[in-house]
Parts: structure tokens; C-alpha cells; sequence
């Protein structure tokens, strides 16, 4: 094990809980042991711009706990194994594989039982020689395993939440016990989308903190962009993301090939003759073999970058003419951080599909597709241009607001008339793109049913009609 960094007295951990044990005799102080949670390289870069930009507090001991979420994961590459991990594990004392500590337990199902609780962290304060150490935990989806069950685990802890993707825009996915929600100090998040802040925890008034950009960019551009299919490849070409979303059950696996033909059509029709796609790590090797099919029949070259590598690394090899996907994060982070022209498309297409309307998707669906360009519209491609934080303000942070709030109207209560207003002064109807009429008529919002009629959702009389003709369809079928 590494030596403790010598560091002064840590810091409380502030508006979350005490600390823990007792100073240790003669010391004056109880030293803290930090474990970050990671899944994802882009992930562990996160954490790792953090610590370098001076976010967390100086500990005695870091710890970085990995978590391979792969269904097969005793055969799937972990995230240890990817170019670039052992540049970002130097910010860290130590590395722990959370899997090998469960095994074999899955990390993205297993929750201890409540009255296992107390033997458990006896059990991983001996296993990770913790001690008495006064516990700080920084995990990424607080709502679903292995963060919760880590939180569950260390219930005296504070906990930090970091986002590295869109999501964090969007609500808590369900209602989270204030035993976990209460102790959560802040929202560590890249400002992908300048002015606009993230709805998730805000119902425990959790507040946002953005990660300071350089840090993350200076981070980037040290890992590695090798790839050998890049080696024919210069500069400027049209970089098509993938991100298996049969996997997520959002598209069909044809539906996502044709998907991937579009980017190359749309690529093709705005003059790019160097295609290079980057699947998703987890994607079967012949994910793409359609659209380099349709590739060749346009005659343009392109180049599939099967090595594991971020798409972060791709644009400063690259420096893409364009980057183009569906609702990837990289979208976001191309023209936010790099500069980049992008495109989307299929948008549409997947928020019609949407089920259920919770679906954590739609958020990061609803910011792309009112953000970004359609990449079959060429003239709205040539000519855009990221807004500015006051046009974020201005044209969207009421839209996700509106489509935050219909999505989670209980957990989000607070901020109905915020919904209300955005919607009542929304006279093209642009919303209802991303907010159904049926949705806003079951919340008795503005847009949903004709204002002579607006007493219906709130009349005791109709809703028990409503859930008794709910109750007889449900038992006919």
C-alpha cells in the first residue's frame, strides 16, 4: 500500500453530516480516507480534474474503487485495462476492484440488507485497512448500484456526487431516502451546457458545482490517442459516434444500423469523404458493417476505431470537420470544450419511442435535439453556433425544467410553477415535442386539454372514473 500523503488538518465535511469517530489519541485530528467511485475512464478523468483543480479537500488517503457494469464482466475488459487508466490512477494511493470485493455478487444489482449493514463496514474498513478514518465517499448515480449500496454501506460518510454526462440536467430517477439524500454535499459536474444547471438532488437542495474546464481539458489532452486504424487518417474528417442504444432497449439492433447508414448519408450529402465511426466500446463487432457498406457504395473512405479510446482523444488527433451522433455526452463535449461543428439525428425518432416517460434518456434526448442541428439540415449545420449561457437561460433552461418536471411531478414538486410558466408562455407548442399532450393533461398542465375543461384532472369525481376504467382494461387484458 502507498504511503499516506502528509497533509494538514482536513476540513469538515460541511453541510452533510458530523464527522465520524473521535480524534485519534495524540493526533488532534481523525484523518479521512476519500473513495471515488469510477465505471468509465471519462468517469475517472473526471475525478481526476477534480483533484488536480483542488475540488476535494486534502486527505490522508485516496482511494479509487473501480466498477466493471458489464453484464459479463469476469470476460469484459474493466476499466483498469484502457489506454490511458494508468495516466489518471497516479492522483490516487491506491486502486480497488469493487467486483473482486462482492464477487460474486454483481456491482450493478447488489445492495446489502439493512441489518447486513453494520458487518459489512466492519468487514471493508479491515479489508481496506480504514480504521477509525472518518469516511468521504464521491460516487457517480447515487440512485442506483454500486453507488447506493456504497453509500448504504458507509452510512456515517459524506457523499459528493460527480457527473460526467448529460443526465445530471435531469431529476433524481426515483425518490431516494433522506438517509442517503441528506448527506449529499454537492453536484460536481463539467459545464457542458454553459447556463444551464442541473435539476438532479435538487430536491434536497443539493447545489451544483461546475468542474473547471481547463483542468478536464489539460486531463484529456494527456491520455493517449493511439489508435492503429488512424494511421491513414488526417485531419478534418467527419467523426460519427455510436452508442449501442439496443443495448438500452431504446432502438432495435436493424433500427440502429439504419441509424449509423444516416450518419453516413447525412455525412456524405454535406461533402465529407473521410468517415471514421467510434462504436461503443460494448458494441458486437459487426455493428457497423452496414454503414460501411453504404460507406463504399458512395464512394467514401471509412475507417471504424475499434480500440478503446475516448472520443475526447479522437478530436484533438483529429480535429474532426464535424462530429455526429444521437444524444451522445461527446456531442456536447465537441462543440463545448473542443469548439467542434456537430450534428444530430434520430433525436426525433427516439423521444417519440420513449417509454416510460421517466426514462432518464429524455433529458439528455431533449437538450441535443433543441440545442444541436439536424444534420439533414444543411444550412442549420453551416451556420451554428453554440448560444451563449444568457440564450441557454433564456431558451432552454425552461424547457428542461418543464420536461424535469413531468417526468418526476412528485419529486420535483417545487418547481410547478416554474413548469407552468414556461409552458403557458410557450405559444408555438415547441414543447410538445418533448412534453405528450396526454402527459400534460395527467398533470393538469398549461397545453394539455382545452382551458374550459381544465377542472377535469383536479375533479375527485373524474379521476376515480379514470382509475376504475384503468382497473377493468388492466383486468380484460
Amino acid at each position: 500500500m502507498p504511503a499516506p500523503r502528509p497533509v494538514g488538518p482536513v476540513p469538515g465535511p460541511g453541510p452533510g453530516p458530523g464527522p465520524g469517530p473521535g480524534p485519534l489519541a495524540g493526533t488532534g485530528t481523525v484523518p479521512c480516507t476519500q473513495v471515488f467511485l469510477a465505471s468509465t475512464l471519462y468517469g475517472t478523468a473526471t475525478l481526476a480534474a477534480g483533484i488536480d483543480a483542488g475540488c476535494f479537500p486534502p486527505a490522508h488517503r485516496r482511494i479509487l474503487l473501480t466498477s466493471n457494469h458489464a453484464l459479463a464482466a469476469e470476460v469484459s475488459p474493466g476499466l483498469t485495462g484502457m489506454p490511458g487508466f494508468d495516466v489518471l490512477r497516479t492522483r490516487f494511493d491506491e486502486v480497488i476492484d469493487w467486483n473482486a470485493v462482492i464477487a460474486p455478487l454483481h456491482p450493478s444489482s447488489w445492495t446489502p440488507r439493512p441489518e447486513d449493514v453494520p458487518l459489512w463496514e466492519r468487514q471493508l474498513r479491515a479489508l481496506w485497512g480504514l480504521g477509525e478514518d472518518r469516511v468521504e465517499l464521491i460516487v457517480e448515480s447515487l440512485q442506483v448500484p454500486p453507488a447506493r449500496a456504497l453509500c448504504l454501506l458507509f452510512p456515517g460518510a459524506a457523499v459528493d456526487v460527480y457527473a460526467d454526462g448529460l443526465m445530471s440536467y435531469g431529476p433524481t430517477r426515483f425518490r431516494l431516502d433522506a438517509q442517503i439524500g441528506t448527506r449529499v454535499r454537492r453536484v460536481l459536474h463539467p459545464d457542458l451546457v454553459p447556463g444551464l444547471e442541473p435539476l438532479l438532488l435538487t430536491e434536497f437542495g443539493v447545489p451544483a458545482e461546475l468542474l473547471p474546464t481547463d483542468a478536464l481539458l489539460k486531463v484529456l489532452d494527456g491520455l493517449p490517442a493511439g489508435a492503429p486504424e488512424l494511421a491513414g487518417v488526417g485531419e478534418g474528417p467527419a467523426l460519427l459516434l455510436g452508442q449501442y442504444l439496443s443495448a438500452l432497449d431504446l432502438l432495435s439492433l436493424q433500427e440502429e444500423e439504419d441509424l449509423h447508414v444516416g450518419m453516413v448519408r447525412g455525412a456524405h450529402a454535406l461533402g465529407h469523404r473521410e468517415l471514421v465511426f467510434k462504436p461503443h466500446p460494448s458494441a458486437p463487432a459487426e455493428y457497423s458493417g452496414r454503414a460501411a457498406a453504404e460507406a463504399e457504395r458512395l464512394g467514401a473512405r471509412f475507417t471504424v476505431v475499434s480500440a478503446p479510446v475516448l472520443a475526447e482523444c479522437l478530436y484533438q488527433r483529429l480535429r474532426p470537420a464535424l462530429v455526429v451522433g444521437c444524444f451522445s455526452t461527446g456531442l456536447l463535449t465537441a462543440a463545448t470544450l473542443y469548439g467542434l461543428p456537430v450534428a444530430r439525428t434520430g433525436t426525433g425518432a427516439v423521444l417519440a419511442r420513449l417509454t416510460p416517460y421517466q426514462n432518464s434518456n429524455r433529458i439528455p434526448l431533449t437538450v441535443v435535439d433543441a440545442l444541436l442541428p439536424d444534420l439533414a439540415d444543411a444550412a442549420a449545420v453551416a451556420g451554428w453556433a453554440a448560444p451563449g449561457p444568457e440564450q441557454v437561460r433564456s431558451r432552454l433552461a425552461g424547457l428542461v425544467t418543464a420536461v424535469g418536471y413531468a417526468m418526476q411531478p412528485q419529486i420535483l414538486a417545487e418547481r410547478r410553477a416554474e413548469a407552468e410558466r414556461h409552458l403557458a408562455a410557450d405559444p408555438d407548442r415547441r414543447t410538445r415535442g418533448y412534453v405528450t399532450r396526454r402527459r400534460l393533461t395527467s398533470l393538469g398542465l398549461p397545453g394539455g386539454i382545452p382551458a374550459g375543461l381544465a377542472f377535469l384532472p383536479q375533479n375527485p369525481a373524474v379521476r376515480r372514473v379514470v382509475r376504475r376504467l384503468r382497473r377493468l382494461r388492466a383486468a380484460r387484458s
